[in-house]
C-alpha cells in the first residue's frame, strides 16, 4: 500500500473536536454572560462561514500554547469578560465574524407551503 493512499484514509476520518467548554460552563453563557456559541473550537474556516449571523464574533485565544478559534454571539464587553474568565491572559482577539444571515431571522426556519383552501361561494 502506497503512502498517498494511507494518508488519504486517515484524512477521510472525521476530526474529533476537543471540546473546550464543560457542559456546566456552557449552561451558565447564557444566563450568566448574555451570549449564544455557535462553534466551539472550530478551524478558522469553520468560524468564518457565511452561514452564520452578523453578530457573531469570532473569538482567538490560546490553550496550551495552541491557538483555537469560537464563533460566538453576544456583546463586546459581555464576550470580553467570558473569555477573560475563562482563560485570563489566553484571549488574544476579538473580531467581526463573516456571517451574512440578518440575526432577526437567525435560527427561524420557513414555514413550508401548505394546501390553500378553496372559499365557498
Amino acid at each position: 500500500m502506497s503512502n498517498e493512499t494511507t494518508e488519504t484514509k486517515e484524512l477521510q476520518k472525521p476530526v474529533k473536536k476537543e471540546e473546550i467548554w464543560t457542559t456546566e460552563e456552557k449552561g451558565k453563557i447564557k444566563s450568566e454572560y448574555g451570549c449564544e456559541m455557535l462553534v466551539e473550537n472550530g478551524s478558522l474556516q469553520d468560524v468564518s462561514s457565511p452561514e452564520y449571523p452578523t453578530d457573531a464574533y469570532i473569538i482567538t485565544y490560546t490553550l496550551d500554547d495552541q491557538v483555537k478559534y469560537d464563533l460566538t454571539r453576544g456583546t463586546k464587553t459581555n464576550l470580553f469578560d467570558m473569555y477573560y474568565d475563562k482563560f485570563k491572559r489566553g484571549l488574544r482577539d476579538i473580531q467581526y465574524g463573516k456571517g451574512t444571515i440578518s440575526p432577526k431571522v437567525w435560527g427561524h426556519r420557513t414555514k413550508q407551503a401548505g394546501k390553500k383552501k378553496r372559499r365557498k361561494g
